[in-house]
C-alpha cells in the first residue's frame, strides 16, 4: 500500500497544542491573572468587588481574597491562583507581589522563547538569579528587637500600610501585635510558636465604630448562662470548671425497652436518675466554681442543683472555644466529673461577665493573669467592613508572627526588589554562557514590584524609575526607595517602610520556582476523560426536555 492512512492515535475530541504555542498561551494566562491583582499592590492601591456564588458582594484588595473568588478556565493561570494560596498559609502576607512578580518572571521570558532557547536553560538561570537573590536578602537584612514594641508597629504597619484598613494604621497594628504576642508560646531555644488558628479568635460585631475594637485579656463567645434569671451574671475572680461530658443522665444507645412490674418502679427509676444527676452535681459543687462550662447538655435538674449553689452554668459550647478557654485561665477540660482535681479549676481569670452587645449576649473572660490565648473583638459599621477588617487582621496577624518566629527586616517599597535587581545585573557579567540573558532577564524582572508600586500612585513611572535605578546603580544605597503614599524617593529605615524578611524571601522562591514550572510546560492535552453519551457532540446543545423515559436510564459520570 502506498498511501498509509493517517494514524488515529489521540481521540477526535482531544485537543492537543504543543511547543511555543503553549508557553506563549501559559505566559498570556499568568500575565492576565498578574494584571488583576496588579492595582492591588501598594499602600494606594484599589479595591476589587466580587460577586462570589452565593450572590454575596467581597470587597477586597488582599490578593489571596481575590483569586479565591474569581473562577478560572485555564490551567496554568490555575496554578497561578495556587501560588498565592501558598504564600497565604505560609506566611499570610505578599500573595499579591508574589503573583505581580511571577507574571512578571515569565513576561521576560517570552522574548527568550521567541528566540528558542531552551526553557530548562532560561530555568536553570532563574534559578541562579535565585539562589543570589535571596544571598542579597541575607546581606541587606537588619535584625528587630522583637520586644521594641516601636520596631514592631512600624513593620505590622507597612503590611497593613497596602490595605484597606490603611487609614486606620495603628489600630489593627496594635491588635496584631497584641493578639500575637498574647498567644504566643516559647518552645525554648528561643523560638516562638503563634497559633493564629487555634488560639486568636476573631469575633465580628456589627456596629460601632473601628475605634471600639479591642483584644480581650482573656475570651469571649456569644453565649448566655443557662437560667438568666436566677445565676450571676458577673464573678469578679472566678474559678472556672471546664466539662467536656454531658451532666444529665444517660439515655440508651437505640431504643431500650425496659419492663416495669410495679407502679412503683418508675418511682424508683426516676429517682435513680435523679440520684445519677445529683451526684455528678455534688461532685462539681465539691471543689467550689463559681463557673461550670460543657460543651455538651444540661438538664433542668443539673441546673436546679448548680443554681441552688449560686454557681453560674454555661452550656454546648464549641470545642475550640472551650479550649480557649482553658489556655485563658489556666483550667484543664475535663472529661469525667469523678475525675475533678484542684488543679483542673481555672483561678487565672478575673472576670466572668455577660454583656449585652447589639441584641446578643456575649459571655466575656476577662482580665486572665497569663492568658494564653485571645478573642479579637472588632467593631464596624457594615459586615463588608468587618470581613475586609478581618482580612487586613489575618495579614497583620501573620507578619507579627513572622516576625516573632523570625527577626530580621528588609526595607518596603521596592527597595528590595531594587538592590537585588541592581546586584543581579552586576553579578550577569560573570555568569558564563547563554544562561547569562536569561540571568539578566530576571535580575529585570525583579523591578516590577517598584514599577506597580509608582504606577499605582500615579507617578511618572519611566522618570521614577530611572532616578531609582540612578540611586541603586552600584548594590549601594540599599534602604532607599519609593515611599508609596507619597511618591518620593526616600530612605526607607526613615519612613519606617519594612518588610519581614520571611514574607520576601518566600515571595522570591515562589514566584521563581513557579514561573519555572510554567516554562517547563511544553504540551497541553485537553478534553481527556469527559465521558460523553454516545452519539453527544462537543458542540453546545440545546437543553433537552427530559421525557419520562430518559429518566432511569441516565449515564452516571464518574466525578
Amino acid at each position: 500500500m502506498a498511501l498509509h492512512a493517517p494514524v488515529l492515535v489521540l481521540k477526535d475530541s482531544l485537543k492537543r497544542e504543543s511547543g511555543t504555542k503553549v508557553h506563549h498561551a501559559n505566559i498570556q494566562a499568568a500575565k492576565a491573572v498578574a494584571d488583576i491583582i496588579r492595582t492591588t499592590l501598594g499602600p494606594r492601591s484599589m479595591l476589587k468587588m466580587l460577586l462570589d456564588a452565593a450572590g454575596g458582594i467581597v470587597v477586597t484588595n488582599d490578593g489571596n481574597a481575590i483569586l479565591r473568588e474569581i473562577d478560572i478556565a485555564h490551567p496554568a493561570a490555575k496554578s497561578m491562583i495556587e501560588l498565592s494560596r501558598t504564600q497565604d498559609e505560609e506566611v499570610g502576607d505578599g500573595t499579591t507581589s508574589v503573583i505581580v512578580l511571577a507574571g512578571e518572571m515569565l513576561h521576560v521570558a517570552e522574548t527568550f522563547i521567541d528566540k528558542h532557547y531552551h526553557p530548562t536553560v532560561i530555568c536553570r538561570a532563574y534559578n541562579k538569579a535565585l539562589e543570589d537573590a535571596l544571598a542579597v536578602l541575607d546581606k541587606i537584612a537588619m535584625p528587630v528587637d522583637v520586644n521594641d514594641r516601636s520596631a514592631m508597629l512600624g513593620l505590622v504597619k507597612s503590611s497593613i500600610g497596602t490595605k484597606f484598613t490603611g487609614q486606620f494604621g495603628d489600630i489593627i497594628a496594635d491588635l496584631a501585635i497584641d493578639a500575637t504576642t498574647t498567644a504566643g508560646v516559647d518552645l525554648g531555644q528561643g523560638i516562638r510558636e503563634v497559633d493564629i488558628k487555634k488560639y486568636i479568635k476573631v469575633e465580628k460585631i456589627p456596629g460601632g465604630q473601628l475605634e471600639d475594637s479591642r483584644v480581650l485579656k482573656g475570651v469571649m463567645f456569644n453565649k448566655d448562662v443557662v437560667a438568666p434569671g436566677k445565676m450571676r451574671r458577673k464573678i469578679v475572680n472566678p474559678r472556672i470548671i471546664l466539662l467536656d461530658c454531658p451532666v444529665e443522665y444517660k439515655k440508651g444507645e437505640n431504643q431500650t425497652n425496659a419492663e416495669l412490674m410495679k407502679e412503683e418502679d418508675w418511682q424508683v427509676l426516676l429517682e435513680m436518675e435523679e440520684e445519677y444527676i445529683k451526684n455528678l452535681c455534688a461532685q462539681i459543687l465539691k471543689f467550689k466554681p463559681d463557673l461550670v462550662i460543657t460543651e455538651k447538655g444540661l438538664s433542668d435538674l443539673a441546673i436546679h442543683y448548680l443554681s441552688k449553689a449560686g454557681v453560674s452554668a454555661l452550656r454546648r459550647l464549641r470545642k475550640t472555644d472551650n479550649n480557649r478557654i482553658a489556655k485563658a485561665c489556666g483550667a484543664v477540660i475535663v472529661n469525667r466529673p469523678e475525675e475533678l482535681q484542684e488543679s483542673d479549676v481555672g483561678t487565672g481569670a478575673g472576670l466572668f461577665e455577660v454583656k449585652k452587645i447589639g441584641d446578643e449576649f456575649f459571655t466575656f473572660i476577662v482580665d486572665c493573669k497569663d492568658p494564653k490565648a485571645c478573642t479579637v473583638l472588632l467593631r464596624g459599621a457594615s459586615k463588608d467592613v468587618l470581613n475586609e477588617v478581618e482580612r487586613n487582621l489575618q495579614d497583620a496577624m501573620s507578619v507579627a508572627r513572622n516576625i516573632l518566629k523570625n527577626p530580621k527586616l528588609l526595607p518596603g517599597g521596592g527597595a528590595t526588589e531594587f538592590t537585588v535587581s541592581a546586584t543581579l545585573k552586576q553579578k550577569s557579567s560573570s555568569v558564563e554562557g547563554v544562561e547569562k540573558w536569561p540571568y539578566e532577564a530576571a535580575a529585570l524582572a525583579f523591578e516590577a514590584i517598584p514599577r506597580t508600586l509608582a504606577q499605582n500612585c500615579g507617578l511618572s513611572v519611566i522618570r521614577t524609575m530611572t532616578q531609582l535605578q540612578g540611586k541603586h546603580a552600584n548594590g549601594d544605597n540599599a534602604w532607599v526607595g519609593l515611599d508609596g503614599r507619597t511618591g518620593d524617593i526616600v530612605d526607607m529605615k526613615e519612613r519606617k517602610i519594612w518588610d519581614s524578611y520571611s514574607v520576601k524571601a518566600q515571595t522570591f522562591k515562589t514566584a521563581i520556582e513557579a514561573a519555572c514550572m510554567l516554562l517547563r510546560i511544553d504540551d497541553i492535552v485537553s478534553g481527556i476523560k469527559k465521558q460523553q453519551a454516545p452519539g453527544a457532540s462537543s458542540a453546545p446543545k440545546q437543553p433537552q426536555i427530559e421525557q419520562e423515559g430518559d429518566a432511569d436510564n441516565e449515564q452516571m459520570i464518574p466525578e
